[in-house]
C-alpha cells in the first residue's frame, strides 16, 4: 500500500549523502518547534521514501512511539487511517503534486496544502488537519523534504483540500465532486478586525486594545473570535502568523 503514495511525480531525484548533513539542521528546528507547538511535527523524506523526524507529540503518534512511527513509514497511514479514507489520501497526494509540478520551479516552495481525514487515536476516530509545506527540492525541481504539522481540524468531515501559497491572499480549494481545482478570493477581514490583529501584532493585551479603540473588553474578545474562525486558526498568535503570511495585514 505505501508505494502507491510515491511515483514519477513526487520522487526525489540525485540526492547524495552530503545532503543529508544539511537535513539534520531541519530535524534539529523541528525537534525545536515540537517544544512549543500544540500540533503533533513530521518531517516526509521523498528520496528515501520514509519518514526522517517524528515529534513526540500523541496526536499522531496514536499509541505508538515515534521510532515504531518511524519504522512503519507510510505504512502507518494503512494501521492508522480508516479504509474508506485511504483512497481519499492517495488522492490528495496525487492532485497535490499535479499542482505542485504545474508551477515554476522557483514558486514551489512557497506552496501548501492542507486537507483533513481520520486517524485511529488509541480507539477513537479523531478528525485531524494536516498541512504540508516544502523544506527542500531536489536539482530537478521535485520535493525532497517536507515538514507537516497535524492537529485537530476544525471541520466535521474529511477532505477540505487546500492550497496556498506564501504571500497571495487568494488560494485553490479542490472540489471532489466537480474534480477539480478551484480558484477563491482571498479571506476579507473588516477594518475592526484588522485593526485588532495589528495592535495584537504589537504586543497590546485584549484589555490594552479595549482602552485603544475605546471599545468594550467583550466587543474585542469578540472580534478575535470573529478572526480565528475566518483563518480556521486557534490563537492570536496563529492568526497574527496567517495573516502576514498571506497578505490580510
Amino acid at each position: 500500500m505505501s508505494n502507491r503514495f510515491f511515483n514519477s511525480n513526487n520522487t526525489a531525484i540525485g540526492i547524495k549523502p552530503d545532503d543529508y548533513t544539511r537535513a539534520a539542521y531541519y530535524v534539529r528546528t523541528a525537534e525545536a518547534l515540537s517544544q512549543i507547538a500544540y500540533e503533533s511535527i513530521y518531517i516526509i523524506d521523498y528520496f528515501k521514501k520514509n519518514f526522517l523526524y517524528v515529534s513526540q507529540n500523541p496526536l499522531f503518534l496514536c499509541g505508538f512511539s515515534p521510532e515504531e512511527v518511524m519504522t512503519l513509514g507510510y505504512n502507518f497511514y494503512t494501521t492508522r487511517v480508516p479504509d474508506k479514507e485511504l483512497e481519499l489520501l492517495l488522492k490528495i497526494n496525487a492532485i497535490g503534486f499535479r499542482f505542485f509540478n504545474n508551477h515554476p520551479n522557483e514558486d514551489r516552495a512557497l506552496f501548501s496544502i492542507s486537507y483533513d481525514f481520520h486517524i485511529n487515536n488509541n480507539g477513537e476516530e479523531v478528525l485531524i488537519n494536516q498541512k504540508l509545506t516544502p523544506l527542500e527540492l531536489d536539482p530537478y525541481g521535485h520535493i525532497w523534504l517536507a515538514i507537516c504539522f497535524v492537529s485537530i481540524s476544525n471541520h466535521d468531515k474529511p477532505g477540505n483540500i487546500e492550497v496556498r501559497k506564501l504571500g497571495q491572499s487568494d488560494y485553490w480549494k479542490f472540489d471532489l465532486d466537480l474534480d477539480r481545482w478551484i480558484r477563491v478570493p482571498g479571506i476579507k477581514l473588516t477594518d475592526g478586525e484588522r485593526e485588532v490583529l495589528l495592535l495584537s501584532a504589537r504586543g497590546l493585551t485584549v484589555d490594552e486594545i479595549a482602552r485603544r479603540v475605546h471599545r468594550a473588553k467583550d466587543s474585542i474578545k469578540s472580534r478575535r473570535r470573529a478572526i480565528f474562525d475566518k483563518l480556521g486558526v486557534k490563537s492570536i498568535s496563529e492568526a497574527i502568523a496567517f495573516a502576514t503570511n498571506y497578505k490580510l495585514i
